[in-house]
């Protein structure tokens, strides 16, 4: 299979590459930066591409099998100013959409996208559980999620499978957990704000496997929340993650601090969503990783 990769070189979309190269897929990398890109898959072809604009690169689409679509702005990179905002928005809604008009141009067009969202879809709260039935939030980043999935619905009107797939917080070695990390090593971990927020998790090879599991089933669409089935609370997580390091998690983050150095990102950290995968589920998916500790074990193994 011919498969074309957006953010090929990023956190989730390394760990792909590697994968359908081992399962002997041609693999097409989209990037920004060709040069770093054939440092980290130097047998590849890189083709250079503006994410958000028309170009010759989407001639490239036709002939694919396959898209899978993981380029964006990252949303956790830092305090939220306007700019940056309008970054997370633009490439998100902009490259899904050049990818589909791509994907129109095509003579000879790819069977399926897989575009990513996140659980961010939901907006944030203690109380409620979602699921993909689950209507949007009205926050920003579910307004972001909202324009993206749009943008991607939009090649269901070319016969092209769909695949949408809200991320939860991905747990792998880099990452969300590499910034948490750094002060339980030094015996200052411990809870952000309250501790009572959810944390809807997922291991990296869980995330990965399931994108090729969507790959390989043409029966398969919709939507899926890309989190484990086993969501805790920030106090819970901090707590395993001690647990698993042999630390203590006694030190809380205060919610002013958490503000102060990301503004209005620190909403995504401070008040989180328990998020269930249930048609993820009926799929027929399996996880390696259900559980945090099994899941934290593992890849603290690997440092």
């Amino acid at each position: 299979m011919k498969v074309a990769v957006t953010g090929a070189t990023g956190f989730v979309g390394s760990c792909l590459t590697k994968r359908l190269l081992e399962r002997g897929h041609q693999v097409l990398i989209f990037t920004r930066h060709p040069e770093t890109a054939k440092r980290t898959f130097p047998n590849l072809e890189a083709i250079a591409y503006t994410p958000t604009a028309s170009g010759s690169w989407q001639q490239a689409i036709s002939g694919c099998d396959a898209v899978i679509n993981l380029a964006g702005e990252p949303i956790a990179g830092g305090r939220w100013t306007p700019k940056i905002k309008q970054e997370i928005l633009t490439s998100r809604q902009l490259g899904t959409q050049k990818i589909v008009e791509a994907i129109a141009q095509a003579n000879s067009k790819p069977a399926v996208l897989i575009n990513p969202s996140a659980i961010g879809y939901y907006g944030t709260s203690e109380t409620a559980t979602f699921d993909e039935t689950s209507p949007p939030g009205n926050d920003f980043l579910a307004q972001v999620c909202q324009v993206w999935e749009a943008e991607a619905q939009k090649v269901k009107d070319l016969g092209v499978r769909l695949a949408i797939v809200r991320f939860g917080i991905v747990l792998g070695n880099g990452g969300a957990l590499a910034k948490i990390i750094p002060p339980f090593q030094m015996f200052a971990g411990g809870p952000l704000g309250t501790g009572q927020q959810w944390f809807s998790w997922i291991h990296q090879e869980d995330l990965v496997n399931f994108i090729l599991f969507l790959l390989d089933r043409p029966q398969i669409a919709g939507v899926f929340n890309a989190t484990a089935p086993n969501p805790v609370r920030m106090a819970e997580f901090c707590h395993t993650l001690g647990e698993v390091l042999h630390r203590p998690s006694w030190l809380p983050v205060p919610e002013f601090a958490l503000q102060l150095l990301l503004g209005d990102a620190a909403k995504a950290v401070l008040e989180g969503q328990q998020v269930l995968p249930q048609t993820t589920l009926s799929t027929g998916f399996q996880y390696q990783y259900p559980t945090l500790k099994a899941a934290l074990e593992q890849i603290l193994s690997d440092r």
